[in-house]
């Protein structure tokens, strides 16, 4: 069973349910929630909601630890086998989309790429329009700039520190992909889409109540660590606003209003990947109880037939 969808969509609410209908484990498919330092700033399940079902990838990886797509697939890997050994079926939950991509598809086994390649042509997209970086893959990798749109900065700029930084064109190392993990016919999956506005709705009142519970606290324990801000987890919204803001660079109310709405972007770019690249995945308004109702039902349905 897989379930994704933008953040404070209710995708919690409903792996648990699952969990407890199908006695199942619930993985997490989320690139923030997997730090131990980012409980309440990446909407982790609380302790009591975690006590209700088997978690399993929650909070394990320390802050200053580097942490690719890769790695979660090997982490996911080890626990999808032991599900397989204890006859235990999995509930996947997440709001990374490309977590899910690569456990359906494979992923492309392109090497860690240096990083100060990678930071240069970064530094280069700041600067350069896409039509003279699309000229700059061309010297470089013919057979990538004619698959790539020269608007498509992004990919461009990713073909680039691709052929750079390992001396062959991204279009080999695509060709050379990892095994897929889960088969998408036997996947059951889900994207969870609310509507807009309520989604809106609930993300202000999801930050309003991360920061009753700590949020701010969070912030300034994990900046106090002095960790490189490039790191992955110093990236989560609200870490570096709030702590500005405890030290009075910023004002709380600036600084709280200015994570919402960073969050509400961040659910817009989610619900467009989701819409854009999983476009067979059934969707679902989770905040529609009757269609809850009838898809809860017919996973239940399903996996009594296959037992």
């Amino acid at each position: 069973m897989l379930i994704a969808g933008p953040t404070a969509s209710g995708k919690t609410a409903l792996s648990i349910q699952l969990a407890k209908e199908l006695d199942a484990w619930v993985v997490n498919a989320d690139s923030m929630q997997i730090y131990k330092d980012l409980h309440i700033l990446s909407a982790r399940p609380s302790p009591e909601e975690e006590s209700q079902a088997p978690h399993f990838l929650f909070g394990h990886v320390d802050s200053e630890q580097p942490y690719s797509v890769m790695t979660w697939l090997e982490d996911f890997g080890a626990v999808l086998s032991q599900a397989k050994k204890d006859g235990r079926p999995l509930v996947v939950v997440g709001g990374t989309g490309l977590y899910f991509q690569s456990a359906l598809e494979g992923i492309s086994l392109v090497p860690e790429i240096p990083e100060d390649v990678r930071q240069r042509w970064r530094d280069a997209s700041q600067d350069a329009p896409s039509e003279e970086l699309h000229k700059a893959l061309e010297a470089r990798d013919q057979v990538m700039a004619q698959r790539l749109r020269p608007s498509d900065t992004q990919r461009i700029v990713r073909a680039l520190e691709v052929v750079e930084g390992t001396g062959l064109s991204l279009s080999l190392w695509q060709a050379e992909r990892s095994t897929p993990l889960i088969d998408f016919d036997a996947a059951m999956p889900v994207v969870l889409l609310p509507e807009r506005k309520i989604l809106h709705e609930r993300i202000g009142r999801r930050f309003d109540g991360m920061v009753k519970q700590g949020a701010v606290e969070e912030a300034c324990s994990l900046c106090a660590k002095g960790l490189d801000p490039k790191l992955q987890v110093m990236k989560a919204i609200g870490v570096k606003l709030l702590a500005d803001a405890a030290q009075g660079r910023t004002s709380m109310d600036w600084a709280v209003e200015k994570a919402k709405t960073e969050t509400r972007r961040y659910a817009k770019r989610q619900s467009t990947f989701f819409k854009g690249q999983l476009t067979s995945w059934p969707k679902l308004d989770p905040l529609n109880e009757q269609d809850v109702e009838l898809f809860v039902a017919s996973v239940k349905d399903a996996f009594s037939r296959k037992a």
